[in-house]
């Protein structure tokens, strides 16, 4: 369903480098069922109904993208990334907002490392915005057991779960608020790992919304074999 009959913009920061997979390319390029991880989320994506158009960030004299072949017909915009998440997040937007006749559109910010996220997920969370206007983010609740540990890694104290969420994305908010909270956390020098904790850091507090377990993010060598079981599930309906 469309909300307020608005444009859904999604914006994929795409410029890490993904040291943590110790690949010999950034892991958004690996393959994943003869496709690379970052075409899936692409296309993922673009086949939404609501989504118009996407916005994506990629790393200055990125030698991999030329070799990307999409078939899509949804219109994919290509602006150069920042040295970390937020500021790619914030270069899209800032790029968005020079050129749109919209006044104040919705963005959709998804990790371009999440090629498994459901349409039924975005549903919902688009739904959500007629009654939640101030954004909403995917996420799962906490069920383990929660411990603290020290520099050591000794168990300090086991720490109460209830109302903990693993948050996640897609992570939706007006284009105007999230920019202005995303500047603000740059020059206050504070690093935000998702866009959330900078509307936070604004006052601005966003709704949870419960999606899939398998919206997984592809972080390590052996999530790609994880992701390529939950694809083939989700085509087989499971």
């Amino acid at each position: 369903m469309m909300v307020n009959n608005d444009k859904i913009w999604a914006v994929i920061p795409a410029a890490g480098i993904g040291s943590r997979m110790r690949a010999d390319r950034p892991k958004q390029y690996l393959d994943l069922e003869g496709k690379t991880i970052l075409e899936l989320t692409l296309e993922r994506l673009a086949l939404h109904p609501n989504i118009d158009s996407i916005i994506l960030a990629i790393a200055k004299h990125d030698p991999w993208w030329p070799d990307v072949n999409l078939g899509i017909d949804c219109p994919i915009y290509v602006i150069t990334g920042g040295q970390r998440r937020s500021d790619s997040v914030l270069n899209a937007l800032s790029a968005l907002d020079k050129n749109i006749t919209a006044n104040d559109p919705w963005i959709l910010v998804h990790d371009a490392a999440r090629p498994c996220v459901r349409h039924q997920d975005i549903d919902n969370m688009l739904a959500k915005l007629c009654q939640y206007q101030v954004g909403v983010v995917l996420g799962i609740p906490v069920r383990d057991t929660i411990k603290l540990v020290n520099m050591n890694d000794e168990i300090k104290k086991t720490v109460c779960r209830y109302n903990l969420w693993r948050a996640s994305t897609p992570q939706i908010f007006r284009l105007r608020a999230l920019m202005r909270s995303l500047q603000s956390a740059k020059q206050r020098k504070i690093i935000v790992t998702d866009d959330a904790s900078a509307m936070e850091l604004n006052g601005i507090y966003p709704k949870m919304i419960e999606g899939a377990q398998d919206n997984i993010k592809i972080t390590v060598l052996k999530d790609l074999e994880l992701a390529n079981l939950y694809l083939q599930q989700q085509r087989k309906g499971i």
